[in-house]
């Protein structure tokens, strides 16, 4: 039997297998994309909570804690919904999973957000836009096939998007892990070294229509991600791309 990875994380997810590939990129995926966007837990506390699912977290924070086991439960989300088109509320649904329980003023949980938010001191889409520019982007990628370069682009008008008040960068990298196992692109995940890079190549995106440095940081974390499948013995069914290949697409 050939052993891809989405076959791979689908059956060891539904066997509950300990060790696997599942197990690693659930810990790996949850601790990076939380870190990023702030949080104090280190990778062996989040592996702590996933492994024995209690806390055992010396003065963490309840948020914290909350959406790092919230992240597990999206995780699963993406691989139950894999060949499921991304709808407005798909999306919705995908924030409500992340956020659910977390302390916050001015949250709106599952829907769009209701005040003017900007990220990186960029401005983003007002409240009253982004239904129809959300509605517009779906319209545009909701088709059968998408490169890598096609998923970088959907990544970078949804966060310019911004569409809720808080959850935009892990909801979007959760989009972009669903969309590369469905099109055969190895999905990754960002982690701290490639943090800045990637928030730059996110700005540089947005200002100048396209991003070298995005498309640089995507592939190098799709790189690490083959040492992975390397390891656990996942066979490579997916597209690779080149630098050139994704530039060319790029039109550069």
């Amino acid at each position: 039997m050939t052993r891809t990875l989405r076959s791979v994380l689908n059956s060891e997810k539904n066997s509950r297998y300990k060790g696997g590939i599942y197990h690693r990129l659930q810990i790996d995926f949850a601790y990076n994309s939380n870190h990023i966007e702030g949080s104090r837990l280190t990778h062996e506390q989040t592996r702590y909570i996933y492994e024995t699912k209690t806390i055992g977290a010396e003065n963490a924070s309840v948020n914290d804690i909350i959406e790092t086991v919230n992240h597990f439960r999206c995780f699963d989300y993406i691989l139950d919904t894999l060949s499921q088109p991304l709808t407005e509320e798909y999306i919705k649904n995908l924030h409500r999973i992340l956020k659910n329980g977390a302390f916050e003023d001015y949250a709106v949980i599952g829907d769009y957000k209701t005040l003017p938010n900007e990220v990186g001191q960029l401005e983003t889409a007002l409240p009253e836009d982004v239904p129809e520019q959300m509605r517009k982007l779906l319209s545009e990628y909701n088709r059968p096939s998408l490169t890598l370069y096609e998923i970088a682009d959907f990544h970078q008008k949804y966060e310019k998007i911004h569409p809720f008040y808080d959850g935009n960068g892990r909801t979007g990298r959760l989009l972009m892990f669903k969309q590369c196992l469905e099109n055969d692109v190895i999905p990754f995940f960002i982690d701290d070294f490639h943090k800045r890079f990637y928030y730059m190549g996110l700005q540089e995106w947005q200002k100048e229509e396209k991003s070298e440095c995005l498309i640089t940081v995507f592939l190098s974390s799709q790189d690490y991600m083959k040492q992975i499948m390397d390891y656990f013995r996942i066979e490579y069914s997916h597209k690779e791309y080149t630098y050139k290949e994704v530039l060319a697409e790029a039109g550069k």
